[in-house]
């Protein structure tokens, strides 16, 4: 399957797939993902400087533009509503280049899927590429799954709530 982030970050030395379903709208979802403009919604006493990632939809965090920074390490590089956001982390010598697609799958009316790709390009400074190499894979699936599993905690509580499926099947911000 063809993810948007390929075409952002061609030279790669790692892919990770994550995946969860989510009993929610894919519009919904979406919005959820677009929070991420803000916060990283997985251990936020470590990335997120011990400020909680808000629990509640912020309006306008869906006005999306091809630039914006996303979770303070990350540049928008594109996205398709409802479907996906694509980011890209600037070239580090230090921590390499990372791009990533949160890509949506609509399952039902009710459900989706949410798939990531993550493409990790490895520091050339030997040391850490190795570090990088055998343990960011780890680290990923921990702070991921932790993310994921926020976002689907969320985008299911609203999906349950009348006025937010209802505005979601509107087109409301």
């Amino acid at each position: 399957m063809d993810f948007p982030c390929d075409r952002y970050l061609l030279v790669h030395d790692e892919a990770l797939f994550r995946a969860i379903t989510v009993a929610a709208p894919a519009p919904l979802l979406f919005r959820w993902l677009c929070q991420l403009r803000v916060a990283p919604y997985s251990y936020d006493w470590l990335d997120n400087f011990g400020r909680r990632s808000p629990r509640q939809l912020r309006a306008g965090l869906d006005s999306l533009a091809v630039g914006q920074k996303v979770m303070t390490i990350f540049d928008l590089v594109a996205f398709e509503r409802p479907r996906h956001l694509t980011l890209r982390t600037r070239a580090s010598r230090i921590f390499g280049q990372y791009a990533v697609t949160y890509m949506i799958l609509p399952i039902a009316a009710q459900r989706s899927r949410l798939v990531v790709k993550l493409l990790v390009a490895l520091p050339r400074f030997a040391p850490l590429s190795f570090a990088i190499h055998r343990l960011g894979p780890l680290a990923d699936l921990i702070m991921m799954r932790k993310q994921l599993l926020t976002l689907k905690r969320l985008a299911e509580r609203d999906a349950h709530t009348s006025d937010a499926a209802v505005g979601c099947e509107r087109g409301a911000v």
